[in-house]
């Protein structure tokens, strides 16, 4: 199965090609310029394949939770891509792909800065079978107030940590044994992750095609930020 991954998640632009189970990739910190770099970055590593979009069975894209106009960006080439090409699509969490990119990690606590004192939180752990269990379910937290983990042996990973690692392992000090936190969703996990569901027909038609928000809001108002400064 031939599939191409992408994420614009974060401030980190990844795109994949999973090509019969071998995976090329290309990535680089894109800042705000995803828009400008995102198609020319796919056409290099077409050719550095030597396949077409049509030639593909499934886009994969990296859902959310992050930055709003990433994820817009993100969705927005990934359908229309699949429009083009006639190809079904799948959006995958975030938060699921950085767990899936830790080596060796079978319990992950990933944790992606938010912005507005804020962290996109969810926590991992792989069954026996290989796959991923939803431990704590993706949500939008003050990094103060993040929920509860089961258990010891955790890796932690994500921007989050860099940005609130202090607040953090005030929570989860003795249950973390392990910090990534200069790691972002790559296209390459995402890419692992939609091929089941690509191999059983679950790709869904490119209309379908939507972001995972989380949080309803861009910005905070002058008395919120306020607010929020005086409570900490």
């Amino acid at each position: 199965m031939k599939l191409l991954a992408l994420d614009t998640s974060t401030e980190y632009l990844s795109l994949a090609l999973l090509l019969d189970g071998k995976v090329i990739s290309r990535g680089l910190l894109a800042g705000q310029t995803h828009s400008q770099r995102i198609l020319p970055l796919l056409r290099e590593l077409l050719d550095e394949a030597g396949v077409e979009l049509n030639d593909l069975d499934g886009i994969a894209f990296g859902a959310g939770p992050g930055s709003f106009t990433g994820l817009r960006i993100g969705c927005g080439v990934a359908q229309g891509l699949a429009f083009g090409a006639d190809l079904p699509v799948l959006g995958v969490s975030t938060l699921l792909a950085l767990a899936e990119d830790v080596p060796g990690a079978d319990k992950v606590v990933a944790c992606l800065d938010a912005r507005m004192s804020e962290v996109y939180h969810a926590a991992y752990e792989k069954t026996a079978t290989g796959c991923w269990e939803e431990v704590v379910a993706p949500g939008l937290y003050a990094p103060t107030d993040v929920p509860m983990i089961p258990g010891t042996g955790w890796t932690a990973a994500g921007s989050g940590w860099r940005a609130y690692g202090a607040a953090l392992d005030q929570i989860y000090a003795e249950q973390v044994n392990n910090r990534l936190p200069d790691v972002f969703p790559q296209a390459a996990a995402i890419a692992r992750l939609a091929l089941p569901s690509f191999m059983v027909g679950r790709g869904r038609p490119a209309s379908e095609a939507a972001p995972i928000y989380i949080r309803n809001k861009v910005a905070m108002t002058i008395r919120e930020r306020e607010a929020r400064t005086a409570s900490q």
